[in-house]
């Protein structure tokens, strides 16, 4: 298997503004975890949260990296390689 190109890419992780997703809030929705994507900076909700946010906003905006954005969570992860990597 080859290595992801697009985590290869990441030099400074992008960490959220904010502790919340950005549609939840809009909708008054919850979440369970956060992700913050590494090409514009948007903090979403993971896929274990009921709007699944992050992964849609990678599905329409093509942006391939997300970092989570827990706490003492250091990793990022690639949705179209399905690839994960600790910083």
């Amino acid at each position: 298997m080859a290595a992801c190109s697009h985590l290869k890419t990441i030099g400074s992780v992008k960490h959220p503004q904010r502790q919340e997703c950005e549609e939840c809030v809009k909708i008054g929705d919850h979440w369970v975890h956060l992700r913050t994507c590494q090409e514009c900076g948007v903090t979403l909700c993971c896929d274990s949260s009921p709007n699944r946010h992050a992964s849609k906003h990678s599905d329409a905006s093509g942006h391939p990296v997300i970092a989570s954005a827990q706490p003492g969570e250091r990793w990022l992860y690639c949705y179209p390689d399905d690839a994960f990597a600790e910083y």
